[in-house]
């Protein structure tokens, strides 16, 4: 796939540098065993600019929770539209979801990894954590929720849907955090087109299964 070409100012371009290099080293080295010096030497600028553009360091961990958030926000949606009118659209959409998702995990995140980020914030109960969680994880997990319901009858906030709802988003969390893993075992030397989207395929078989059995215990 092409890239679009970069418009933006070389001034933004540089603080977009400075955001992929600290998501990607935060997540190796944790932020504390992350140096300012590193991280403007892996965005190719110098050390002042993190105070230009962030103020400091703490500030440009912020920084990167929000782009996160944007960035995770662009691929599942806003979940403020009007909600599907059958459980057949409410499925197609879980499952376009999903699909994009897959996507954008295993290929596309715009020059930083920010899983291990997240990893890495979970552990140390970081201040990234919350701003995501609030702004991006929060919503968007309950108005996936609220798919759930509409496609299969169980309450949106029941205990089994929002466990559901972990369950999918766990599932194409794992080929990411286990790459290695899936990597050596399936005999591939990296994820691409063809492998993402048969991955894709098995994540949407399971997320079907797990629609027709909750449609059958909300019957019964």
């Amino acid at each position: 796939m092409t890239a679009s070409p970069d418009h933006s100012s070389p001034s933004e371009q540089t603080r977009r540098a400075l955001i992929d290099a600290a998501i990607t080293l935060f997540g190796e080295a944790s932020y504390h065993g992350t140096s300012t010096r590193s991280i403007a030497l892996r965005a190719g600028t110098n050390v002042a600019s993190i105070s230009y553009h962030f103020g400091g360091k703490e500030a440009l961990r912020i920084a990167c929770a929000e782009a996160i958030a944007e960035r995770v926000g662009k691929v599942l949606g806003s979940g403020e539209v009007a909600p599907p009118s059958s459980p057949e659209q409410a499925a197609a959409l879980l499952e376009k979801t999903i699909r994009n998702f897959v996507h954008f995990i295993l290929l596309e995140q715009e020059g930083a990894n920010f899983v291990p980020f997240m990893m890495r914030e979970l552990i140390e109960e970081g201040p990234a954590l919350d701003l995501i969680y609030q702004t991006t994880f929060e919503p968007r997990h309950r108005a996936f929720c609220g798919l759930w319901e509409i496609a299969t009858g169980s309450p949106a906030e029941s205990d089994a849907t929002r466990i559901a709802v972990f369950s999918l988003i766990g599932q194409v969390l794992y080929f990411r955090i286990g790459q290695s893993l899936v990597k050596k075992r399936m005999e591939w030397e990296r994820f691409d087109d063809s492998r993402v989207a048969l991955i894709a395929r098995g994540t949407i078989a399971n997320l079907r299964a797990m629609i027709a059995a909750a449609r059958e215990a909300h019957h019964d």
